[in-house]
């Protein structure tokens, strides 16, 4: 068994005395999706890529999950946003997979009213909203250094994301600024819009610091009234309603039209936030007239 011997581990003569070294720390991941087939017949292929995949790559972890919507895959968990991706493109490259990725997210303790915490990475998995007293989401200590003519462009992208600024100290031409931003706005898309807002010139660390409670809400996405378990997300309260809108318009471009109108909904809890409507296909009487008729 290959996994039986990790990096890391020390290997020594039997019977020796030699104490064994620290090894290394394991690998916590950030972000977590589902992966899926498209075609169902694949899946034992892609749990054997995975298992090859891991052996070189002690960050990636995976575990089985199920979807009403899209079939069996495995929830996977990676160090961030660009690890997905390169793991979804060796899939696809390496091993001729044809995968689903569901939204990613990251881990959120959820204290329950009996008392009991739990860590869910499953937008899917969250207790019943009468269960929960408290949802607590994943805070980062973020580290960046900017050129002084862009730190007004970066003070105004980080409370965009629902920073708090901690310190700035400037360093010659440098700025040094110190924030604390939720994991889950850190690891999407923050670095990129920050090289984009900085032209380049930004730099970024971050590490994670504690669970902090805020006001956080399950988003389902209904189509044609029926829950799709695997687009659910867990987002902010204030940012629902945006990205509610954001994701049934996404969707009514990807979704064809049918015989039948197609409704696309977002909803917290009973409650509709946000709708679209994928018009019906009407059949064209007048396709055959031409001029001389």
């Amino acid at each position: 068994d290959v996994k039986g011997a990790p990096v890391g581990d020390t290997i020594v003569a039997a019977g020796s005395d030699i104490k064994a070294l620290p090894g290394f720390e394991k690998v916590k991941p950030q972000v977590f999706a589902g992966m899926f087939t498209v075609n169902a017949d694949d899946f034992d292929n892609f749990r054997d890529a995975l298992e090859k995949l891991t052996l070189n790559d002690a960050s990636l972890m995976y575990e089985p999950e199920s979807s009403d919507a899209l079939g069996s895959g495995f929830r996977c968990g990676f160090l961030g946003m660009l690890h997905m991706e390169i793991v979804q493109e060796r899939l696809e490259r390496e091993y001729n997979l044809d995968l689903i990725t569901s939204p990613p997210t990251v881990v959120y303790e959820i204290l329950s009213k009996a008392g009991d915490v739990v860590q869910v990475d499953n937008p899917s998995q969250l207790p019943d909203a009468g269960s929960i007293q408290e949802m607590r989401e994943p805070i980062a200590q973020a580290n960046i250094l900017v050129p002084s003519e862009h730190l007004g462009s970066v003070i105004v992208l980080c409370e965009q994301r629902r920073g708090v600024q901690k310190d700035m100290q400037f360093v010659g031409k440098q700025v040094s600024l110190t924030y604390e931003i939720p994991m889950n706005e850190v690891v999407l898309d923050f670095f990129d819009r920050l090289k984009s807002v900085s032209r380049g010139y930004a730099s970024l660390d971050y590490t994670f610091l504690r669970f902090q409670a805020s006001r956080l809400v399950r988003l389902d996405m209904l189509i044609n009234g029926d829950r799709v378990d695997a687009l659910a997300l867990i987002v902010h309260a204030d940012d629902a309603r945006s990205k509610g809108f954001a994701l049934t318009s996404k969707m009514k471009e990807l979704i064809p039209r049918q015989m039948f109108d197609v409704a696309i909904q977002a909803a917290i809890g009973g409650q509709i936030i946000a709708r679209q409507t994928v018009k019906a296909l009407r059949k064209n009487v007048t396709a055959k007239c031409y001029g001389g008729d």
